[in-house]
C-alpha cells in the first residue's frame, strides 16, 4: 500500500464539506405531512362551500366547477399517498426477519 495514496484519501474526506441530515432550515417530515393534509382538507371544505353556494344561492357555476377540480385533485392526491403508504406497509411485511 502506497503512503501517499492513504494520505491523498485522508486529505480528500477531510476537505469534504460536512452534510449534516436534514438542513436545518428544512421542516420535519411530519410537518410537511401536516401541511399537505391541511391543504387538501381546505381545498375538500372550499369545493363544499361553493357546491351549495351555487345550489342554494346560485352562485358563479365557473367558480363551483374549479373548486370541484381542485378538490378532485385533492382526493386523487390523498388516494395515490394512501395507496403508497400500503404498498410499503405490505412490502415492510413481506421481509425477512
Amino acid at each position: 500500500m502506497d503512503i501517499r495514496n492513504t494520505l491523498a484519501t485522508q486529505a480528500y474526506t477531510q476537505a469534504l464539506p460536512k452534510k449534516p441530515l436534514r438542513a436545518e432550515s428544512e421542516p420535519p417530515m411530519r410537518e410537511t405531512f401536516n401541511a399537505a393534509m391541511d391543504s387538501a382538507i381546505d381545498a375538500l371544505r372550499e369545493g363544499e362551500t361553493q357546491a351549495r353556494a351555487a345550489l342554494t344561492t346560485g352562485a358563479d357555476p365557473h367558480s363551483m366547477v374549479m373548486a370541484l377540480a381542485q378538490t378532485e385533485l385533492a382526493v386523487q392526491t390523498a388516494v395515490t399517498i394512501r395507496d403508497r403508504v400500503v404498498e410499503a406497509y405490505q412490502e415492510i411485511l413481506r421481509m425477512p426477519v
